[in-house]
């Protein structure tokens, strides 16, 4: 799983990126709430690890854009403040989870694996579609380069690839996709489907995903377009 962690003190970064390398998740790594936005913008995560004090941008202002923006990927918030109204500050604005400081690793093991807890189980092991190859043991997408995605948008190009004869309707995709989460909105899958076209373009692929913000979209060559 792709994890982002937003945290400017270090050390402690390093220590909790570490834990969670060798835990087998990939973890990009900001240190202000600035390069997180900057993260969040062009590519999607499996769960998101938020300190609440950060400069530049503090943590509720990225959740709060996190949020504003449809993305419902989870987030746990780290704070050094332990009162109860800025824990409910934390969780009204959109957190599924507050772990004040100092915390044992463990205990944010089990936080994380709680948060980002999904069934995992597809049947479709391997996809193919003209020079697209979709891998559902590693998550990666593969033409001329690979790359990782997440789950989501695993989900999303699985759909896709296992419809390529048809228009999937926006509403659709929100009704498969994000079946378990009532909050997403149409405005979701159109930023789940630009990450995927970049993503496209990224590995050298011929394909391309045809279609506009709140239409249907399917899976063509780029020379069909």
């Amino acid at each position: 799983m792709k994890i982002l962690l937003a945290e400017d003190t270090r050390d402690l970064n390093r220590a909790i990126s570490f834990l969670l390398e060798h835990e087998n998740y990939q973890v990009d790594k900001a240190f202000d709430g600035e390069e997180a936005l900057e993260y969040l913008r062009k590519d999607s995560y499996d769960g998101i690890i938020l300190d609440i004090m950060m400069p530049k941008v503090d943590g509720l202002t990225v959740l709060r854009d996190l949020r504003g923006r449809h993305i419902m990927t989870p987030v746990l918030m780290l704070t050094a403040k332990a009162e109860v109204d800025d824990r409910v500050e934390g969780l009204d604005a959109g957190a599924d989870d507050y772990l004040p400081k100092p915390f044992a690793m463990k205990e944010l093991l089990a936080r994380i694996r709680s948060m980002t807890r999904r069934a995992g189980t597809y049947t479709e092991k391997e996809m193919h579609f003209h020079d697209v190859s979709l891998d559902a043991a590693t998550f990666a997408m593969s033409a001329g380069n690979s790359v990782r995605l997440s789950i989501k948008e695993f989900e999303l190009m699985q759909t896709l690839m296992a419809n390529t004869d048809l228009d999937l309707e926006t509403q659709y995709l929100l009704d498969h996709v994000w079946r378990d989460e009532p909050e997403a909105m149409k405005d979701t899958v159109w930023l789940y489907i630009s990450y995927l076209k970049r993503k496209l373009e990224a590995i050298d692929s011929k394909v391309s995903i045809a279609g506009g913000k709140g239409g249907s979209f399917r899976l063509i060559r780029q020379d069909q377009e």
